[in-house]
């Protein structure tokens, strides 16, 4: 096959392939001249329960996660070679970031998406909720039967919690036909943060699929370098002028399956 034919895929196609409560004020009895008892009956308020404080009160800009060097390796002919931005109601809470390249008949695509909980006395707190959402995220993956081979590990010494998951799919296209991808996704928190970075590689025009292994350390290597990025934002307040959706607008359900934009080569 002539390999000096036209790019496989357009770019444009390549893209388409996640509060301190006042304390009550006591009122102090008194008694009249008389002796007569005028103490207040009721009894004193009882103070408000505080949510948990949390490590992170925003998220860093998705597309500043990682390094040149990190996205050449991971992600080569990137473009553009600084990330997509994705959109998102509220950047404070959820943000992502979509690089994607071919090079020759090479396709690489790396999302990193960012989400950050509060802690709420209703439903838990801030890291507990994102370690809950950890939980969720890696069963988007191993119980999705389009899935083939997966293979999941915790991942050790990296943040709070890590998940790494290896897994193949397949895609059709009216330009490429069938064609299988080689898909990894690591998951990782840092107190109430949740990193999901989702990593994709596939030979185009017959040309060899990435190795397992390969897609494995650009992943898990890319998760840590978005993890030092977010770590290293602690202590940050949100912009004035940032997004400013509430709590049940950008995290109702989050509980119950929902999540930030991520790349997925079955999009």
């Amino acid at each position: 096959m002539d390999r000096t034919a036209s790019r496989p895929l357009s770019r444009l196609a390549l893209r388409t392939l996640g509060w301190a409560t006042l304390p009550a004020l006591l009122v102090a009895g008194c008694t009249s001249g008389s002796g007569e008892d005028t103490t207040d009956d009721e009894p004193p308020a009882s103070a408000s329960p505080t949510p948990e404080p949390v490590r992170f009160a925003t998220l860093p800009e998705p597309c500043a996660t990682l390094g040149e060097d990190v996205i050449d390796e991971a992600v080569p002919e990137a473009d553009p070679a600084g990330g997509e931005t994705l959109s998102s109601n509220d950047t404070a809470t959820s943000a992502a970031c979509l690089w994607s390249g071919l090079d020759e008949y090479q396709f690489r695509s790396l999302t990193v998406a960012l989400r950050r909980f509060e802690s709420d006395t209703a439903i838990g707190s801030g890291d507990d909720r994102a370690g809950e959402y950890v939980r969720q995220m890696a069963e988007e993956i191993t119980g999705d039967d389009a899935n083939g081979e997966v293979e999941s590990a915790e991942l050790g010494d990296t943040g709070d919690q890590a998940v790494t998951l290896g897994y193949s799919t397949t895609m059709e296209t009216e330009e490429q036909g069938e064609q299988e991808y080689r898909q990894h996704r690591v998951i990782v928190r840092t107190g109430n943060v949740v990193i999901t970075l989702d990593y994709s590689g596939a030979g185009f025009e017959g040309d060899d699929m990435p190795g397992a292994d390969t897609i494995r350390e650009n992943a898990e290597g890319a998760a840590r370098a978005a993890l030092d990025a977010v770590d290293a934002s602690e202590g940050e307040q949100p912009d004035e002028g940032a997004d400013e959706g509430t709590e049940e607008g950008t995290e109702e359900g989050a509980g119950e399956g929902d999540e930030p934009p991520s790349q997925d080569a079955r999009d």
